[in-house]
């Protein structure tokens, strides 16, 4: 009787373990060196926030960067394949951002919880010069991604810089009071 309840005290604590919300005000792990990321070839991690313990914690935020030589790229190869007339393409391209494109996805539990407009974003160049500066990200619900995760993701117009340069981006979750680093290869 006594092993049964151990094991079952022990079932319990480590389901209570395992569906951990994150601490808010926790500060995020860092890399001893900034790590490339697995996506986005452009963008460097330097907090820990795409790992096993950030999937525990459903608190996983993710920076995608395309310079404006491959969204010009993209934006041929999607004339080519959808026929675009000229009129369509010319639009397409007076859209493109010049100093490239942000991604931001944000993974979390709950839909209210995914909402980007808790992040704000700073981006600053080597010197400290301020490049980008957002309050917060257009608003909205997560949709469901998987288990008990929602997702949201919002792409942002990147200045241009002069030549190629490391460009470090902040971006700041308030809801959970914590701060993800990035250095962005800018071109």
């Amino acid at each position: 009787m006594m092993k049964k309840f151990i094991l079952l005290a022990f079932l319990v604590l480590g389901t209570l373990a395992a569906s951990a919300q994150y601490m808010p005000g926790k500060p995020r792990k860092k890399y001893t060196f900034p790590k490339k990321d697995d996506e986005s070839t452009y963008v460097l991690n330097v907090t820990k926030n795409t790992d096993e313990d950030a999937e525990v914690d459903a608190c996983v935020t993710r920076v995608a960067y395309l310079p404006y030589p491959d969204l010009l790229a993209q934006t041929n190869e999607l004339k080519r394949i959808n026929s675009w007339a000229d009129t369509t393409y010319q639009r397409r391209l007076a859209a493109l951002p010049v100093g490239g494109q942000l991604t931001i996805t944000m993974y979390r539990r709950g839909g209210k919880n995914a909402d980007p407009a808790y992040l704000s974003v700073v981006a600053k160049t080597k010197e400290g010069k301020e490049l980008l500066n957002l309050a917060e990200l257009p608003g909205g619900q997560g949709r469901f991604w998987n288990r008990d995760l929602y997702m949201s993701k919002r792409e942002v117009a990147f200045p241009k810089v002069e030549g190629e340069q490391d460009v470090y981006l902040t971006i700041n979750d308030a809801k959970t009071r914590q701060e993800f680093e990035y250095i962005i290869k800018a071109q």
